[in-house]
């Protein structure tokens, strides 16, 4: 049994403790907005917050979250600055990867709420967008860059 908090609620989960955290989320608790993308932590649509840092759920063993907060992209409410700005500037196109996307500017607007042009690129390097919106993405992150984004 592995008890841990998502998006605010507690849960117990009887699963194997070397389960991904991903298919927890997905099979177990049946939040979908988190995908599974390359099942290796390498393309970042996994990408959730464990105690608020970015986390590849794929490669995360469901024990290792035990008594701990996980954030989905559900978690965010749909109301987030940057769900807004991922909108608005029509930035997903198959939108598969747009959860992880939007998780991983999250985490980076947390810990810098004002990054340069260059430092939202570097960390949103490790997500991987196969429509290759990149630059509809790092305009959205800029559009809300020094908005208290969270």
């Amino acid at each position: 049994m592995v008890d841990f908090t998502v998006n605010g609620q507690p849960v117990s989960l009887d699963v194997p403790d070397d389960m991904p955290l991903l298919w927890a989320i997905r099979d177990f608790l049946k939040l979908k907005g988190t995908k599974f993308g390359c099942g290796v932590g390498a393309c970042g649509a996994c990408t959730v917050h464990l105690n608020g840092n970015m986390t590849r759920s794929c490669i995360t063993p469901v024990a290792a979250v035990a008594g701990q907060q996980v954030t989905t992209i559900e978690g965010l409410g749909g109301n987030h600055p940057l769900q807004a700005a991922w909108e608005q500037f029509q930035v997903p196109q198959c939108g598969y990867c747009q959860s992880g996307q939007i998780m991983s500017a999250a985490a980076l607007l947390r810990t810098n709420p004002a990054p340069s042009r260059e430092e939202i690129v570097a960390h949103m390097n490790g997500n991987i967008c196969r429509c290759g919106t990149y630059p509809y993405g790092l305009a959205a992150i800029q559009s809300v860059v020094g908005g208290g984004a969270a």
